[in-house]
C-alpha cells in the first residue's frame, strides 16, 4: 500500500512538473529571445539560451521602436495604462463595496431585482454596446481620452465588482449588523466600522481582479482611445504590426514582457491574497 501511494505521488509531481514546464516554456522562450541579438537569433536555436546577453531590444522597446508612424518606444502608452487603471479600479472597487454592503445589508423593495439588472451587465457582449458607449462619451465630453477610457472601465467593471462583494458580505452574520446599530451607527459608520474591517480579503480580490482585466483590455482602448491616450496594448498591436524592413524578434517579445509585466507582478507579489479571498467566500451565492 505504501509502495502505491508513492508511484501516485511520483506520477502525480510528474504530471505537475510537465504542465509547469508546458506552461512556462512560452515565457521562457520570451525573456530569453528578448536579450538575444538578431545574428543570434538568426543563427541559433529558439529555446537555446543566450550566448551573451543584450538589453538593447528592452531599450528600443520602450524609447525608440516605431508604432506606426511615432517612433517613441511604448513608453507612453504604458504610462497612459498606468494613468487610466490606477483610477478605473479604485472607483469600481468602492463602488462595487458599496452597492454589496447595500444590497446584501440594507436590503429595500425591489433590492434583488436591483442585483439582477446590475448581474445581467457581467454577462452583456462588450461588442453590444460599443456604439451605445461611443455616443455617451461624445456627449459627455470624454471621446478619445484617458478619463473616457476610466468612464468605461468604471461602467462595465460595476456589475463584476458588485457581484463579489455582494457574495462575500451574505456570509457576514446580520446580528453584526443589528448590533451595531442599536448601539446608534448608522450607515457608514457600520460601512466603515464593522463591514469593511472584514472586508480585506474580498478587497484583494476584486482589485487584483480589476486591475488584471483593465490593464489586459484591448477592446475599448482601441475603439474608445486615439492618439496621446491610446494605452498599452494598442501600443504593443501598434509595434507588433508596424512594417519594417527587418522584423525585429527581441524587439517585440521584450515590448510584450513590458505590456505584461504589471500583471505578472501583481499575481507573484498578491497572488495568495486572492486564492485566500476566494477559499473566504468570494464565490458564495
Amino acid at each position: 500500500m505504501h509502495d502505491q501511494n508513492k508511484l501516485w505521488r511520483i506520477a502525480l509531481y510528474g504530471v505537475l512538473l510537465y504542465a509547469a514546464v508546458y506552461y512556462l516554456l512560452p515565457l521562457y522562450v520570451m525573456v530569453t529571445t528578448s536579450v538575444k541579438s538578431m545574428d543570434e537569433i538568426r543563427a541559433g536555436n529558439l529555446i537555446a539560451l543566450p550566448m551573451s546577453i543584450t538589453f538593447d531590444a528592452w531599450t528600443k522597446a520602450w524609447a525608440t521602436a516605431c508604432t506606426g508612424v511615432d517612433c517613441n518606444g511604448l513608453s507612453g502608452y504604458f504610462w497612459n495604462s498606468v494613468k487610466m487603471v490606477i483610477p478605473a479600479v479604485l472607483i469600481s472597487t468602492s463602488l462595487g463595496a458599496l452597492n454589496g454592503y447595500v444590497l446584501s445589508k440594507w436590503r429595500f423593495k425591489g433590492s434583488e431585482l436591483t442585483f439582477a439588472l446590475i448581474l445581467f451587465g457581467v454577462f452583456i457582449p462588450f461588442q453590444v454596446v460599443l456604439l451605445p458607449m461611443a455616443q455617451t462619451l461624445g456627449w459627455f465630453g470624454l471621446a478619445r481620452s484617458v478619463a473616457g477610457l476610466i468612464f468605461v472601465h468604471v461602467v462595465f467593471g460595476i456589475a463584476s465588482t458588485t457581484l463579489f462583494f455582494r457574495n462575500y458580505y451574505v456570509g457576514i452574520p446580520d446580528e453584526l449588523i443589528k448590533a451595531a446599530r442599536l448601539d446608534g451607527a448608522g450607515f457608514w459608520r457600520i460601512f466603515f466600522k464593522v463591514v469593511l474591517p472584514m472586508s480585506t480579503p474580498i478587497v484583494m480580490v476584486v482589485l487584483i481582479w480589476q486591475f488584471t482585466q483593465i490593464w489586459n483590455d484591448f477592446l475599448f482602448g482601441v475603439v474608445f482611445s486615439s492618439g496621446d491616450s491610446q494605452p498599452i496594448t494598442v501600443g504593443l498591436n501598434n509595434l507588433a504590426n508596424t512594417s519594417t524592413s527587418v522584423k525585429e524578434y527581441n524587439v517585440d517579445m521584450a515590448a510584450a514582457i513590458i505590456a505584461a509585466l504589471p500583471t505578472i507582478v501583481v499575481y507573484v507579489l498578491a497572488g495568495k491574497y486572492f486564492v485566500r479571498g476566494l477559499t473566504a467566500g468570494a464565490v458564495k451565492g
